[in-house]
């Protein structure tokens, strides 16, 4: 078990040792063992995929971008299977902070946003709110930061 709280702040950047996959549409998005996992107190795991390993075509820029005080400027997204089109359904950070250089065009899901996530075959709960992205397995526990009445910790 692995416990949210034990997590550093900063957070820490890990290679990732399970299969990770994501579905949506019935499209297999992602299919790797290369992925890295960010994990910071109070979240559980965000999972990055690099762009080799998500199915050519499918991603589009979104609209807007954000701040991490560690990683820097995120820019986000569009999920495009088909006729269908999840707006936002995930980040990256292009030219990351030195520290998690590793990680700069890996691309990181909103799990919440699309139809699966995996990680080494087990289905994946999404972290609560709309806007952390972490990923919750079953040797994963919290409290997570995300939920309501969260938001100061």
């Amino acid at each position: 078990m692995e416990s949210v709280w034990d997590y550093p702040r900063p957070p820490r950047l890990e290679r990732a040792a399970a299969r990770v996959t994501v579905v949506h549409a019935g499209l297999v998005v992602v299919d790797s063992e290369h992925c890295w996992r960010v994990l910071e107190t109070s979240h559980p795991p965000v999972y990055y995929v690099p762009r080799d390993d998500i199915a050519d075509g499918v991603l589009e820029a979104g609209a807007g971008e954000s701040y991490c005080e560690f990683k820097g400027i995120a820019g986000y997204w569009d999920l495009v299977v088909g006729d269908v089109r999840v707006a936002r359904a995930g980040w990256s950070y292009e030219r990351p902070s030195p520290a998690y250089a590793a990680i700069a065009g890996a691309v990181a899901f909103y799990p919440s946003r699309v139809d699966e996530c995996r990680v080494g075959g087990e289905p994946v709960r999404p972290q609560e709110g709309d806007f952390y992205g972490g990923w919750i397995t079953a040797d994963i526990t919290g409290p997570f930061k995300g939920g309501p009445g969260t938001r100061g910790w």
